[in-house]
């Protein structure tokens, strides 16, 4: 009898997957560093801390806003593992650049230099990130085969995330305040390096190629990328009609957006909240995204169970509600060991419902309008996010500064105050869910509105 081998699918995908194993790390430990160094760090005792740590967050999805909508139009056209290559060369020099400024004294540059550079760094690197992660996505479907071992390879990589949101975290605090701010820079960096190398010892199946190749050696590049342009214009359009003519779709976005005002908040003031509110050192900060990691992993193993129990529908709402439930919980978590049960057990049904919502929007629409729905959808969804991060670091820092104040007995604060109004609008975002949200019949799309719009 032969002896079971251990494999992660084949070859290819095994590379595919270490690179994205360690740079995903990586990338928690830069994030987390960054929070820290901003919020404790260079703009330590300012009351316009919690803004300047949002303007982080906001960096970030302003990247993705602009850029993520119109990367995959390129994508397309370029050689995707080129494309992969280039970008980790790109996110590793942008990083790279960032350490060795870094290396300066922080006193000797204004903190206004520091803040617009960091902003800076976060936008590019976001901004690579969406050239790379649909060439990756479109890199799985090359090399590995077959609905199962798809299913199997994404199921693999939201795993990895999720191990990555609890190792990396942790490792964040200690670089920084031990080591200094260039140690995490260079973590990061060399992380990006490794996941080069480990893209470049891919083989893609022979004949692989995109439509610039194709057509490059015709010289008829410029062409096609006008057509391109042109064709781009007036499918979105009809995208648009399409997701505006969907009560599914509207409920849905509608709920997502209610969803991102409220836990926008979560990320903004974290580290903040376990300095005033759990009364903790904040180099504990990163137990909280390893906590949500845990619960995220723990959620993701029921999912698929729940929503054969309760169906996709029921589970997406339902989820929201509890989630938004243990929000109000988590608001009044006065210790570490408190607010990191309730944080990972927030993560759990946020997962869930997560799994819930991809086959709602999957048979939302017919196959060939579902990339024009995502391109409305995940960009409003972002709009909202940023939307929630300047409005959690404004209170904090402006409107709400000094605020306390005792309601039904029960003492508030400002950080307290702002996650308590979080809870409230993601449960008022699963109630009009409950509502809302179509039944089965009436989500599918209409046989003649799939004919009008992909014309």
């Amino acid at each position: 009898m032969a002896k079971p081998q251990l494999r992660l699918i084949n070859r290819n995908y095994t590379c595919l997957w270490s690179g994205q194993a360690v740079s995903t790390v990586g990338d928690y430990v830069f994030d987390t560093t960054l929070v820290l160094w901003v919020g404790t760090v260079l703009a330590k005792g300012r009351t316009w801390a919690p803004l300047a740590v949002s303007g982080i967050l906001l960096a970030a999805g302003i990247a993705v806003f602009l850029i993520g909508p119109l990367a995959g139009v390129f994508v397309d056209r370029w050689n995707r593992k080129a494309t992969m290559m280039r970008t980790e060369l790109v996110r590793a020099g942008l990083v790279t650049a960032l350490t060795l400024v870094a290396l300066i004294p922080a006193r000797d540059l204004p903190l206004s230099a520091w803040l617009t550079l960091i902003y800076l760094v976060v936008f590019l690197l976001n901004a690579a990130s969406q050239f790379f992660s649909p060439a990756r996505f479109a890199t799985i479907g090359d090399i590995v085969s077959g609905d199962v071992e798809r299913a199997r390879a994404a199921g693999i990589s939201q795993a990895t995330v999720a191990v990555a949101a609890i190792l990396g975290p942790p490792l964040a605090a200690p670089l920084l305040f031990a080591f200094g701010v260039k140690w995490a820079l260079v973590l990061n960096a060399l992380s990006y390096v490794f996941s080069y190398l480990a893209i470049r010892a891919i083989r893609l199946p022979a004949g692989q190629a995109t439509a610039a190749d194709a057509h490059e050696s015709a010289g008829e590049v410029e062409k096609e990328v006008e057509n391109r342009f042109r064709s781009l214009r007036t499918e979105f359009a009809a995208g648009l009609r399409f997701f505006g003519r969907s009560r599914l779709l509207i409920v849905l976005l509608t709920m997502a957006v209610m969803a991102q005002l409220g836990t926008g908040a979560l990320n903004t003031l974290g580290v903040f909240f376990v300095a005033d509110n759990l009364h903790t050192a904040t180099h504990f900060f990163g137990f909280l995204s390893m906590a949500f990691g845990i619960g995220a992993i723990v959620g993701s193993l029921c999912s698929a169970r729940v929503t054969g129990w309760l169906g996709a529908r029921t589970l997406t709402w339902l989820g929201l509600l509890v989630t938004g439930l243990l929000v109000l919980v988590y608001a009044r978590q006065t210790v570490l060991i408190g607010g990191l049960i309730v944080y990972g057990l927030v993560a759990v049904p946020v997962s869930m419902l997560n799994t819930a919502m991809t086959p709602l929007l999957l048979k939302s629409a017919p196959p060939e309008l579902l990339g024009r729905v995502v391109a409305v959808f995940n960009p409003v969804n972002e709009l909202a996010a940023m939307l929630s991060v300047v409005l959690a670091g404004w209170l904090d820092g402006s409107a709400l500064l000094g605020f306390h104040a005792t309601i039904a007995g029960i003492h508030f604060g400002p950080i307290d105050m702002i996650f308590t109004g979080a809870g409230i609008f993601i449960v008022a975002a699963a109630a009009w869910g409950a509502v809302a949200l179509p039944g089965d019949a009436a989500a599918a799309p209409e046989p003649a509105m799939q004919v009008e719009t992909a014309r």
